[in-house]
């Protein structure tokens, strides 16, 4: 950032009259646009592309600007100013860079004032206890310069008057809140503590440079007015993602910043129901209004055709059936969609039962929340105890949906931390002699009544006027947390900790909400990337030490696929602003461009990568007696017959089932480690084994067994029919130990026992089938119905010796089959059957693959073999 500026002559502190003969003394900027936009070629240069051999980057096309009006002593003033974006992830040292770069802007060229604007109150104080807690480093650092620092008071008006008159470098922390409303904001009405100016008069003076923090909340129409109304010299943008990425000169991406370990490495502790509890499950993802047409996407239990229960999204409209949907599960019947209202985010269905966005309906969520809770207390039972020893302390913040299931004394998340803390409590020396509400703290939004009662809220936003308490208490116990003298270890909140909290000790991460939360997980997770500090407050380095564990109610697949997908949209987004075209409109030059600067998972598929190739019939080879007389071994159908042994078929089933082990329906714990792949995207590599937390055995009332295995063999592919005395006899005889399995788990007990079913009589079926020749045959005509076959290109291999001049291949195994086909010299003719060439078998209907027509060099009596 400071070589933006090379060339600038150093400024002479000195009062000047400006704008209407206001006193200040202000910053000063010499460089001409030329200057400007060709320092920052070479910033960009040096920053997005050092490679001599290919000079690709040329920067954005024109140095961007913020222009606007405003009002000044003197009237109505154009304004006109420079901004430059810094892209840094979070936790990565965001507010100390920027502090240190206008320090090193104030050494160099001597600017003198700057105004750090934030979003928020909880930015300001974060920004603030920065500014306090770096005091000594940086007078260190920059020689024991002066600088002052303070917030913006608007009680305290000197503090503006000081910020334009003095000769030293000044901070002042503003809310963007309180100077964007000219009928309000007192920094816009004249006072008699100026003897009658307005203070942003005298802030217009200084022409302070902007600090933006977190520059993407400030991208409104009205925001940029107010901006400009500050009549600044230049504004610098630091943020972890630019919704308008004006002239970047430096991005530290989440894989870069990963990769270097300047952030902890993260772990997924994912907490998911196993085992199908025959309750009907259904989530509201979200609700949507396109073109009058209402719909609804859910998260249901589907069946598919093996009989396995996988949880599915589907789109729903008002008619539609969860029954159907489901795969005709029973559990779903008369859950029809009545009514879907986008406005109010709910959905309504026949039997009159309702679910808003990210609530659910059936579900263990109370489970689930009861083994997060207890896995998260343990984790930290265990990382304190072994990082205690170096000084440092734990912390776990745990984001729940709703503060009513926390905050009275019998909340459902308050009794299930208060169980799981007992039983860990004598582990820890430290934590001998405590009760559960000695070591966690909750910081919610709330509101007093006119009898002074405080009423704890739920807040979606983060920056309501009732957060403002509770980001007070959050700052002013920020260090206090890192103590081991205070005993508070865990953070419960809603969602009120967003930008401007986030503590360096965070080591767990427990998310008691709806994977649907409206947090979005990257900022779940940037609330504990910090590198860690011990009880000096030093940093500590060891990657060993900085692991972060978010434990979700979701498949840590699910979880570590959604923060990258955040990821992709943040950039996606950028990018296509900055190119002013759609992401897949890219050249190939800024394709390259994105990828150096993005990383390899961001560059779309060129649009002309896969072309469209017709194979043709060579009515030559079509025309070959050897083709002929192989078309005749093969086209005639067959008719098969077969004879089950019911006897064996049970006894095989029963004996296997001595060898399998069925679960009762339960939540479990899997581990995964998030790292990088070779294009730079996130993705999760398991670490352990699923772990049993809470058995679900027993809660729910039985199914009719039979019917059951009677309707799983119906949807199987092809459909399976058994008397049900046969499927009875199979439960009589099954061994002691499944017996309970039958209770504790029905239906995972009927999906193994049909499986078992298909199996044993797939192989009866394979040792007694009989194929009989019919009177019908595959018409070799109809190969002439398709002369020519349409594919994509680079499934196509060229074919000399085929039927076709190409073959379209389904696998990489079939492509080396068709190579090696071509290479062999015995190979006088072959053909891939067509999809039209169908065999009836007891499981369906099977399309062989092949025909082929080879030399018999051994036998000069049959000189060919098919």
């Amino acid at each position: 950032v400071v070589d933006l500026f090379d060339g600038q002559r150093r400024s002479e502190r000195e009062i000047a009259f400006q704008l209407g003969g206001v006193p200040a003394v202000p910053n000063r900027l010499d460089l001409s646009d030329e200057d400007l936009l060709r320092n920052l070629r070479a910033v960009q240069k040096r920053a997005f592309d050092p490679a001599d051999e290919d000079p690709l980057y040329q920067g954005d096309a024109a140095l961007q600007w913020l222009e606007g009006e405003t009002e000044t002593a003197d009237g109505p003033t154009p304004v006109r100013f420079a901004n430059f974006s810094v892209e840094m992830e979070t936790g990565t040292g965001k507010t100390y860079v920027y502090l240190r770069t206008a320090l090193e802007l104030a050494r160099r060229y001597g600017f003198r004032k700057f105004i750090v604007v934030v979003p928020s109150v909880a930015i300001r104080e974060g920004v603030l206890k920065t500014l306090e807690m770096t005091k000594a480093h940086f007078r260190e650092l920059f020689d024991n310069a002066p600088y002052r620092f303070y917030a913006y008071d608007s009680a305290n008006l000197s503090q503006v008057r000081q910020f334009a008159l003095s000769d030293s470098v000044e901070f002042m922390v503003m809310t963007l809140a309180a100077f964007n409303k000219k009928d309000v904001n007192v920094i816009h009405q004249s006072t008699d503590r100026l003897q009658g100016a307005m203070p942003i008069h005298l802030v217009q003076a200084a022409r302070p440079i902007l600090i933006l923090d977190e520059p993407q909340n400030m991208e409104s129409q009205l925001s940029r007015v107010s901006l400009a109304d500050l009549n600044p010299l230049f504004a610098l943008r630091y943020s972890a993602t630019h919704r308008n990425p004006n002239n970047v000169v430096y991005r530290l991406t989440p894989a870069e910043a990963y990769r270097r370990k300047l952030v902890k490495r993260i772990e997924v502790a994912s907490t998911v129901v196993e085992g199908e509890t025959l309750q009907p499950f259904v989530r509201l993802i979200s609700t949507r209004a396109e073109k009058r047409v209402l719909s609804a996407k859910l998260l249901i239990h589907k069946q598919l055709k093996g009989g396995a229960i996988r949880e599915a999204e589907v789109v729903v409209r008002p008619g539609d059936s969860l029954w159907e949907l489901s795969g005709e599960r029973d559990v779903y019947e008369g859950y029809d969609i009545d009514e879907i209202h986008h406005g109010e985010g709910w959905l309504c269905f026949t039997n009159t039962q309702r679910v808003a966005v990210g609530e659910e309906i059936g579900g263990e969520k109370a489970s689930v929340f009861e083994a997060q809770i207890r896995y998260t207390v343990e984790e930290h039972a265990k990382k304190q105890a072994t990082l205690a020893p170096l000084g440092i302390k734990v912390l776990t913040l745990f984001f729940i949906d709703r503060v009513d299931n926390y905050a009275p004394a019998d909340g459902p998340i308050r009794r299930e931390f208060e169980r799981a803390f007992q039983a860990v409590r004598d582990r820890l020396p430290q934590w001998k002699g405590l009760a559960a509400d000695q070591v966690q703290g909750a910081y919610f939004a709330s509101r007093r009544t006119r009898d002074g009662q405080a009423i704890l809220e739920d807040s979606k936003t983060g920056v309501s006027a009732q957060d403002k308490e509770a980001y007070e208490l959050i700052m002013r116990d920020k260090e206090r947390l890192l103590s081991f003298d205070e005993p508070t270890a865990f953070v419960f909140s809603h969602s009120a900790l967003r930008e401007g909290w986030d503590n360096p000790n965070v080591f767990q991460i427990c998310t008691l909400n709806q994977s649907v939360s409206e947090v979005r997980k990257r900022q779940e997770i940037g609330r504990g990337v910090r590198l860690c500090v011990d009880q000096t407050g030093a940093r500590v380095f060891d990657e060993r030490v900085n692991v972060l564990t978010v434990v979700a109610n979701e498949s840590y697949e699910s979880f570590v696929a959604q923060y990258q997908s955040e990821i992709g949209e943040e950039f996606r987004a950028e990018v296509e602003a900055r190119f002013g075209k759609p992401f897949a409109a890219l050249t190939d030059a800024e394709q390259r461009q994105v990828r150096r600067e993005y990383g390899e998972f961001m560059a779309p598929k060129p649009a002309n990568a896969r072309q469209r190739k017709e194979v043709h019939l060579r009515k030559e080879r079509y025309l070959r007696p050897e083709f002929k007389e192989l078309w005749e071994r093969i086209s005639r159908k067959t008719r098969y017959a077969v004879t089950v042994d019911t006897e064996r078929l049970v006894n095989d089933v029963v004996l296997a089932l001595h060898d399998v082990t069925i679960r009762s329906p339960r939540v479990t714990v899997t581990k995964a480690k998030v790292d990088l792949n070779d294009e730079g995207a996130f993705q999760a590599w398991q670490m352990s084994g699923s772990r049993t937390l809470v058995s679900l055995a027993g809660r729910y009332p039985l199914p009719n067994l039979v019917e059951l295995m009677s309707d799983l063999m119906e949807q199987t592919s092809p459909p399976m029919r058994l008397t049900r005395r046969t499927l009875l006899e199979i439960i009589r005889r099954a061994p002691a130990k499944q017996a309970q399995a039958a209770v504790d788990n029905p239906n995972e007990f009927a999906a193994v026992v049909v499986g078992l079913i298909k199996d044993k009589l797939g192989q009866q079926l394979i040792d007694g089938i009989q194929y009989r020749p019919i009177d019908e045959w595959f018409a070799q005509e109809r190969l002439l119905e398709q002369e020519s076959v349409l594919s994509w290109e680079d499934l196509i291999v060229p074919a000399e010796n085929a039927l076709y001049d190409g073959i379209i291949v389904d696998s990489q195994v079939e492509r080396d089959f068709v190579i090696g086909l071509e290479k062999r010299k015995d190979v006088i003719l072959y053909v891939k059957l067509p999809a039209w060439f169908k065999v009836p078998t007891p499981i369906g209907n099977y399309n062989p693959d092949w025909a082929i027509v080879l030399e018999n060099k051994d036998d000069p009596a049959r000189p060919l073999v098919h």
